[in-house]
């Protein structure tokens, strides 16, 4: 199975779990359903910002989109098991290092940032209440979160609740690598 396949088994899987037509989820994601069907079919690389979106729509955090279908309840998650991710956009390289499909609220993303680039997410306030620490392994990176900037270098952590739209960027030529712990009520 394919990333592209996994990310449209789960947006199928989640969207039809929630009783929500194309329409619906279309209107709540501000996705057209056109993309939409796209993707669930695997048919669409779609960005980070995208599946935010989905996400969003959905009431689920945007790393569980990237969990395998049905995954069995393991409480260990094998790095060679752990599939990683390419946002078209802008490149960066996501790896969603927590079991996918054991019951906790926790999350650990492991991100691989180019230098340049940029991702912002509009998506303001969520469903119940998500929190999010950012923690820099490697370089240095730019956090804007609503109108509050963070700059972070290797080591630097950053708490923040994800109520208001949020940007990430790599401002040098060296490229930068961070773990992202997002705590949740909203497992989907």
């Amino acid at each position: 199975m394919t990333i592209n396949d996994r990310i449209a088994a789960r947006v199928r899987q989640i969207r039809t779990d929630r009783g929500l037509s194309l329409e619906a989820l279309a209107e709540a994601s501000e996705v057209s359903r056109s993309m939409i069907s796209l993707i669930e079919r695997g048919e669409s690389s779609a960005t980070a910002v995208v599946l935010e979106k989905l996400a969003a729509g959905l009431g689920v955090p945007l790393a569980s989109l990237f969990d395998a279908p049905a995954a069995p309840a393991d409480p260990v998650s094998r790095r060679a098991a752990q599939v990683e991710w390419r946002d078209p956009g802008s490149g960066y390289r996501r790896r969603n290092v927590s079991p996918g499909g054991f019951p906790s609220p926790i999350r650990i993303v492991e991100v691989n940032f180019p230098p340049g680039t940029r991702v912002a997410y509009e998506t303001g306030a969520r469903p119940g209440v998500t929190h999010q620490q950012v923690w820099v392994l490697q370089g240095t990176i730019k956090v804007m979160l609503g109108r509050e900037r963070f700059d972070l270098a290797a080591g630097d952590c950053l708490a923040m609740v994800l109520d208001r739209p949020i940007a990430y960027h790599n401002p040098t030529a060296k490229p930068a690598r961070y773990a992202v712990v997002i705590v949740s009520d909203n497992r989907g």
